[in-house]
Order: structure tokens, then sequence, then C-alpha cells
């Protein structure tokens, strides 16, 4: 599964081929990717749209989209006005992924959606497992859907701050690397980045997340804007929509504990251990991240 960094860097590869081109048209091959709105429904509203932007709220990709006045966009049922101005938003989940075709390109299997655009290429998501999703939204709306409105604050942004992250864990009688999987308490860490910013503040995963001290606290936010941002400047080349790509391959060189067990940890020589929390592994050095 795609992590933020990875997510990040979809965003940096779809900002620099649609940006600027305009839909014209839409084609959704698996209904439930949309959710309730039908998918003629669904291209009346994105047709002939131009993409404005590319952006990213927790791992949810926004797509910014402008309708022209005359086209129509979505009625705004509380102003009573044309919406001009959408977002689609898009989650990978699993095994999502973007790609960008030529009209002469064969079209791959899993292919669910499929954006014609004015340069006759298409913006292909393709989804294995098909548990992506896609809403199309008036950009008015879009801090008040459901799976976005209940995001924690950006790891990056001035809001996640130490006093931020000491009032989630003193609130909570979960361990910490449970809590830190929940996207509402802290953003941006899956399973890979949770271990390794355990790892390398010294931490034990199975610390219950009140009774870290503040200098411990303080250690732990440290790292963990540490290693989403490592992750994010060190992830190997600039993932290519043209082309295949994995995700997991991103950062596994820079591993220091997470899928390591048996191995030497690389501090003190004890050998990694790994067992499961919440139907998770969880990696950790028993010697340097005594609980």
């Amino acid at each position: 599964m795609p992590e933020l960094p990875e997510v990040e860097h979809v965003v940096r590869a779809l900002r620099r081929v649609v940006v600027g081109r305009t839909i014209v048209a839409s084609e959704i091959r698996l209904r439930k990717l949309i959710g309730e709105m039908s998918p003629t429904t669904f291209d009346r509203k994105i047709r002939n749209a131009a993409i404005t932007g590319v952006s990213r709220r927790g791992k949810f990709i926004l797509i910014e989209c402008q309708k022209p006045d005359r086209q129509g966009g979505q009625r705004s049922r509380a102003k009573g006005r044309v919406e001009t101005h959408l977002v689609l938003a898009v989650h990978l989940r699993m095994t999502g992924k973007f790609l960008y075709l030529a009209a002469d390109d064969e079209l791959p299997k899993h292919s669910h959606a499929v954006f014609y655009l004015d340069n006759d290429r298409r913006l292909v998501f393709r989804d294995q497992r098909q548990f992506g999703i896609m809403r199309l939204l008036p950009a008015s709306k879009l801090h008040q859907t459901k799976g976005i409105v209940e995001l924690a604050p950006e790891p990056f942004g001035d809001e996640f701050t130490i006093d931020y992250l000491r009032d989630v864990l003193k609130r909570s009688e979960r361990t910490l690397k449970t809590l830190l999987l929940d996207q509402t308490k802290v953003l941006g860490l899956g399973n890979i980045y949770a271990a390794e910013a355990l790892f390398r503040a010294g931490i034990s995963p199975f610390t219950i997340a009140a009774k870290l001290s503040k200098p411990k606290t303080a250690r732990l936010h440290g790292e963990i804007r540490d290693v989403l941002g490592f992750a994010v400047d060190h992830i190997r080349g600039s993932i290519k929509l043209e082309q295949g790509f994995s995700y997991g391959a991103a950062f596994e060189s820079f591993w220091q504990v997470y899928d390591r067990e048996g191995e030497p940890c690389v501090n003190c020589g004890t050998k990694i251990r790994r067992t499961t929390q919440g139907g998770r592994s969880t990696y950790w050095c028993p010697k340097c991240q005594r609980k």
C-alpha cells in the first residue's frame, strides 16, 4: 500500500502532466469506484472541466477542476447556484495507480476509470484489488467530506506541533504503534514509517500512549517529521505515470528496522524482532526500544 511519501510523489507526477489539460470525457468502468453517483452523471459533471491543480490531503489525491460557466457545474444547494470549481478526490488504497497513456496504448487490465484529455492522451485509474475510492465534489464541500474532515493535521504543517502530539497521546490508552496508524490522530504514518519513527526515537511500540514522557514525545515528534521528509526526498527516481512502478520499493534500502526480523540492529547488533499488533507486523529492537 502506498504511504504518504509515495502519494506525494504521485501528486507531483500528476501535476507535471495533467495541470492545464481539459477533460474531454470520462468513462467509469467500475460502478462502485465513484460511490452513489452514476457514471452518466459523473461524466456530465466533469466533462469539459479544466484541470487547474493537483494537491494532497493525507493520502487523498485532490485533482482540482474548473468548469466553464457556460457548461454549468455542480449545483450548490446551500447557495442555490452552479458550482464550477470541482475536486476529484482519489484514495489509492492498496493497489490503485494512475497511468498516463497515449490514444493507441493498450488499456491494461483492471482499468476502472478513463479520462480523455484534450491532447489525445488518457489518464487511467487502475486498481487490481478494487479498494480505491474516487469522489467528485464541489470544492466548497471538500473539507466537510467524510474521510477527509476527520483527518489529523498534516505532519509538515504548522498545526502538527509537539503540544498537539502530546495532547493526542495523553488522551489514549492504546499502544503507541496502534495510535500512530490512526490517521485521525497522527496523519501520514503507515506501518513502515511508524516502525521507523519509533525505532529512530528509541521508543517501544508497546508503550501506552498516555504514559509517554514529554521529552520522548518531543523526540518522537521530530522523528515523525524527519522520517517522512527523508522518505519524500529519497524515493528512487520520479514516478513515471507512463510506466509501471512499485510503491513498496521506494524506501526499502533506507529501512533501519522494518522488515528486518532476525537481522542485527544497526545501532547495537541485537536481533530485530517481529510480532503482530492489530493484524499488522511490528518490528523493533528489544534493546534500543525497551518499554
